[in-house]
């Protein structure tokens, strides 16, 4: 094993770090009350409860619950209810004439990733920002429902609350100071203020959402006169905007800046064709003690791959492929360990990485899902079908089964929130794998105390079932895509997929002001990068010598260089990928051929606009190129 070591900025850190040195914790203090019209005031609860049968809520060094990279500041004022706190709520609430200015947001979790919310909110003049958890998202399994709240039963429990970044993540992920470059204890070091708020933030509980939201009923717009896609959750009360003149928060947030070292732990099993290589990834770091299913689960898996490759090695197998195991360290800030990473090794992984392989979180329920690059598509799906996996009662089913009976075939697109986005906006094949609940299946408490040991074995994964199948699942994939003579890529999905994707942008251009924009030189480069990919996929069906394979290779290794070959998304050059990202209002969630889409819809600029469709159309033909075998 070596070790990666990286020096970058771990704002308002609650845990000592282990490793060769400890350079810093941080010192974090949060209050938030609220004021009565009579003047009495009440402290909100802000802790999470500690119960007698999870040892991991009453450690001693539990983590507090706070937001990383919130801001240091106080703020007291009455509250608007802002929803899932996207950009369009906010123009919903400016168009009703809600004041915005001079409040305290109150937003719900879901939607968008939680740190545009604050930013959102910053960038309407607001002061202060509190996100709470509404069971509205939990489905049927609620106490209302007559389920029995964790740790006796399915339902959430009442005290639970989501910690997390609030990194500006659609911006860039990585250490905030060091933008497109590796953190170095002597790396030149910029503010922050593009990409972390200058507000502060806490998160709460839905027992302490619920009583905020329910004093603003009679006051503002009604949630169902706002018109907003999930403004009302499921609470007894109105979801109105307020604000309530006699309700007020009392915010107060202190953290502490830290620069520290981080370690990536790296193993390498050295393959035959060291140009080729397969890179895997989990992050080891948690919001909480106890982590078992984000990403303690992925955790797991990554190390049971590890001892299986080992006996394997121990039999004298050496893979056609180099294979790199990564733990990751600082993911939960901002993907701050395989940022850095691979923007310290890019002219190593730009010439030799074949695919990136994620694995977060795990297991966190039953159900599998899948998102990855289009060219990963049939050998992730035809991996499935190898994997034996006892589900629900049955014993007759494969992981494709399971997947395809739940998914239809559906394999998600990625956007960002997890340790390959950093590989896929340098041109690099990624997948994303993990389980989650279904709609009956025990409420997962995300970045939350109760997210431990006890709550996996009781009721996320009991025996351990789901852990192996997806510990098998990944390592038969490494294995299929580390030692296949050919890399298993079906290159022509590539081009199915842009052109569904295409049809997707041409509703949004029709339905747009914009609706005389020209795609027609994206379908046109999409048709170059069909006919390049039709010819090698022929040329791979011919039965091809030893020295046309090692080019075949190649042109499969490198063609989605192409793609980030055009420079960076307008405002947020970190994502270079043409085909797809974050969005820039969601954070998480993906969207595709995201310059042109988003000239239209968050920008409204047609000029801007016409410029994306020429780099999206140069970046297919860049990649097309780069396929051909001619």
């Amino acid at each position: 094993m070596v070790s990666f070591e990286s020096t970058m900025l771990l704002s308002k850190l609650t845990i000592v770090h282990e490793g060769p040195t400890t350079m810093g914790m941080a010192c974090i203090w949060q209050s938030l009350s609220t004021t009565s019209a009579d003047g009495s005031t009440r402290a909100v609860n802000i802790e999470e409860d500690v119960l007698s049968q999870d040892e991991t809520t009453s450690y001693p060094n539990r983590v507090p619950v706070f937001h990383g990279y919130s801001f240091t500041g106080s703020a007291e004022a009455d509250y608007v209810y802002v929803g899932r706190g996207q950009q369009a709520d906010f123009e919903r609430l400016v168009a009703l004439g809600v004041p915005l200015e001079g409040k305290i947001a109150l937003a719900r979790y879901g939607g968008p990733f939680r740190g545009l919310k604050v930013k959102n909110a910053q960038e309407h003049g607001m002061i202060g920002c509190v996100i709470f958890t509404d069971t509205g998202d939990d489905g049927n399994v609620t106490e209302a429902n007559g389920y029995a709240a964790y740790p006796e039963g399915y339902a959430r429990n009442p005290s639970t609350v989501q910690r997390g970044s609030v990194q500006f993540l659609s911006t860039y992920p990585g250490d905030p100071t060091t933008p497109g470059y590796p953190s170095k204890p002597d790396s030149p070091r910029v503010d922050t203020a593009p990409v972390t708020p200058r507000i502060p933030s806490l998160p709460i509980s839905y027992v302490e959402g619920q009583k905020l939201i329910q004093a603003l009923d009679g006051y503002g717009t009604p949630g169902d006169a706002v018109n907003r896609t999930s403004w009302v959750g499921a609470f007894n009360a109105t979801y109105s905007t307020g604000p309530n003149p006699g309700a007020t928060l009392n915010l107060g947030n202190v953290m502490q800046d830290n620069t520290t070292y981080i370690w990536d732990a790296v193993g390498i099993i050295n393959g035959t064709s060291q140009d080729e290589v397969i890179v895997l990834g989990n992050h080891r770091d948690a919001w909480i003690v106890g982590g078992n299913a984000d990403p303690n689960s992925g955790s797991a898996i990554l190390v049971e791959l590890s001892k299986a490759f080992g006996a394997l090695l121990k039999t004298g197998w050496q893979p056609k492929r180099t294979i790199v195991l990564c733990s990751w360290d600082a993911e939960e800030y901002g993907l701050l360990g395989s940022t850095e990473f691979v923007e310290e090794y890019i002219p190593w992984l730009k010439t030799a990485a074949v695919s990136y392989l994620n694995i977060d979180v795990g297991v966190s329920g039953p159900d599998p899902s899948i998102s990855a690059t289009p060219d990963l598509h049939q050998v992730a799906v035809d991996t499935m079908k190898k994997i034996v996996y006892p589900y629900r009662g049955y014993d007759n089913l494969t992981l494709y089964d399971v997947w395809f009976g739940l998914s239809d075939g559906d394999i998600g697109v990625l956007g960002s929130g997890s340790d390959y986005t950093s590989f896929v906006h340098n041109g690099i094949s990624s997948i994303d794998m993990g389980t989650d609940p279904g709609p009956t299946d025990a409420i997962y408490h995300y970045h939350s105390d109760y997210d431990s040991y006890h709550w996996m074995s009781t009721f996320g994964d009991p025996g351990y079932g789901t852990h192996k199948v997806m510990g098998q699942y990944l390592s038969l994939l490494a294995y299929n895509l580390a030692t296949a003579e050919v890399i298993p890529y079906n290159v022509e999905n590539y081009g199915a997929q842009m052109t569904s994707y295409l049809a997707d942008l041409q509703d949004t251009v029709a339905g747009s002001n914009y609706s005389t924009l020209d795609l027609s030189p994206i379908a046109s480069a999409i048709s170059t990068f069909n006919t390049s990919a039709a010819t090698i996929s022929s040329l791979i069906a011919s039965n091809p010598d030893t020295a046309t394979v090692a080019t075949i290779n190649a042109r499969l290794r490198d063609f989605s260089r192409g793609f980030v070959s055009q420079g960076g998304l307008p405002n947020r050059e970190f994502y270079k990928h043409v085909v797809f990202a974050p969005g820039l209002d969601t954070g998480y969630a993906p969207t595709t051929f995201p310059g042109v889409t988003e000239a239209i819809e968050n920008y409204m600029d047609q000029t801007m606009a016409e410029e994306q469709i020429q780099r999206t159309s140069r970046g297919i033909e860049a990649a097309a190129q780069i396929l051909s075998p001619a």
